[in-house]
């Protein structure tokens, strides 16, 4: 599926096509719509560029499954 937004209203409300991705993925994320890993692949940000975008729009982190195993398994990889 493709969204066509015109130029026109992204001038409007002043935001540029990424930025409004990124406003789109915080927003799901916060309503638990989708994963930390899904919102940031929609964003086009890597973790903690993604992280930096919640902080700033006061949004905490969700754990879910998904990260809490992933974490995990990077603690394993420090010992």
């Amino acid at each position: 599926m493709t969204i066509t937004i015109p130029d026109s209203t992204l001038e409007k409300a002043n935001i540029s096509p990424s930025e409004l991705l990124i406003e789109v993925a915080v927003y799901l994320y916060d309503k638990e719509r989708l994963t930390m890993g899904q919102a940031k692949r929609l964003a086009g940000l890597n973790h903690i560029a993604f992280q930096k975008e919640l902080a700033k729009r006061n949004v905490y982190i969700k754990l879910d499954m998904e990260d809490l195993e992933l974490d995990l398994k990077n603690l394993e990889l420090l010992k």
